[in-house]
């Protein structure tokens, strides 16, 4: 009996330990350190200035990254809505952005800097601004600092991309911005 509940209790204890989840950190990234990106037409959070969407010009807006971390080789950089009614909807695929870049100014067209454009929703190599179809919607930049360049193609898909960048993050930085069509 006593032998029986020792190994109920061992077998409980297994058990208990084991997880279905596996843990795997994305990013590699020392706490004190962080990647930073922002925007000077629009702060983490707040509104993206019509200038930037389909109600206006639907160029890209100007950022800036800081603090990426050593051994950077290259960045990437996604936008997406994840509010739209279909799924979410990719606005920009970027990859392969030099280590040295420190940002993107506004209205990126075609790249001569080794940078490559993926496929975004509308099956286009560029970026397509805001354009809600009702409410308003978040847009999420998020920027990778990449220990690797990607072995991609133009046209790469945002799926592609990221699994391209796995077991290659070395830190991600992100800005919301939103937008409500009048």
């Amino acid at each position: 009996m006593r032998r029986s509940v020792v190994l109920w209790l061992l077998l409980l204890l297994v058990t208990a330990c084991q997880s279905s989840e596996t843990v795997t950190p994305e990013i590699e990234q020392e706490e004190d350190m962080a990647l930073k990106l922002t925007s000077p037409m629009f702060a983490h959070g707040e509104a993206i200035p019509k200038l930037y969407t389909c109600d206006g010009e639907d160029i890209s807006p100007p950022l800036a990254w800081s603090d990426a971390p050593a051994g950077t080789q290259s960045f990437a950089l996604i936008c997406d809505d994840p509010d739209a009614p279909a799924g979410v909807w990719d606005h920009l695929i970027l990859f392969n952005i030099p280590a040295s870049a420190t940002g993107l100014p506004e209205g990126i067209a075609e790249r001569t800097d080794g940078s490559v454009y993926g496929k975004n929703s509308w099956r286009r190599l560029d970026y397509g601004g805001p354009c809600p179809p009702s409410g308003t919607h978040r847009y999420f930049f998020r920027l990778y600092a990449l220990d690797t360049t990607l072995d991609l193609k133009a046209g790469a898909s945002k799926r592609e991309v990221e699994r391209a960048m796995q077991g290659h993050i070395l830190a991600q930085a992100e800005l919301l911005g939103t937008y409500t069509r009048r």
